[in-house]
């Protein structure tokens, strides 16, 4: 029984230990609405709560480039009461339709967490410093550490289908807006919270998270 018991507590340490490295999306609060918080863009909440930003757009009435400010009210349930306009400096914002055919692997290093239900991308070991490459052509929409259990984090949008995102970044090298080329270094790699050097990378396709190893290079 005591060895049933220590092998129990073992087990148990190993889950909390793995799962204190894998960014889990949250549930939609039980409101149905999220108040924008300093930073935070459409693509972040929508990441945050594994919803579809264009889906969440048109539920807001929002308009791209889905300027937000803080304060502001987001619903996930029901309709705002935004009209929809958009002022002339919005319209001429650009927005990313680079082709995604040739992945780029964001990262050198081993494998050490693969894709599942708790873990919506792919863990790349590494070491402090090491650099974070854009895994395609694309707008940063994201550079911030406002999103529970990624840490520094960016969010790249390729196009309307395809977004990237880069958790645990030690150095954040790019911006809100800033144009990034395949391949372009973007950050440094940093430690978890359990103080392992893991880049934690997720792609998500039309909104809904897809395994990383489908789409990137078999060769590494």
């Amino acid at each position: 029984m005591r060895l049933f018991r220590f092998l129990i507590g073992v087990f148990v340490a190993i889950s909390l230990a793995a799962c204190a490295t894998e960014a889990a999306i949250e549930p939609i609060p039980k409101s149905g609405m999220h108040r924008v918080k300093k930073g935070e863009t459409l693509y972040s909440i929508a990441w945050r709560f594994g919803v579809d930003y264009r889906k969440l757009a048109k539920r807001n009435g929002l308009t791209r480039p889905y300027h937000l400010h803080k304060g502001q009210v987001i619903y996930f349930r029901g309709k705002s009461q935004r009209t929809g306009l958009v002022s002339k400096t919005e319209s001429i914002d650009r927005e990313p339709t680079a082709s995604v055919a040739n992945w780029h692997w964001p990262a050198q290093g081993a494998v050490r967490g693969v894709y599942s239900a708790a873990n919506k991308g792919t863990n790349i070991a590494g070491f402090l410093g090491q650099p974070i490459f854009a895994a395609a052509a694309g707008k940063v929409v994201y550079s911030g550490h406002g999103l529970r259990d990624y840490g520094n984090l960016i969010i790249i949008k390729h196009n309307d289908t395809f977004l990237t995102a880069y958790a645990y970044a030690n150095a954040v090298l790019v911006t809100n807006g800033e144009w990034v080329k395949a391949g372009q270094k973007i950050a440094e790699m940093g430690e978890t919270n359990t103080h392992k050097v893991i880049l934690h990378f997720e792609i998500r396709r039309n909104g809904e998270p897809v395994n990383p190893l489908f789409y990137l290079p078999k060769n590494g």
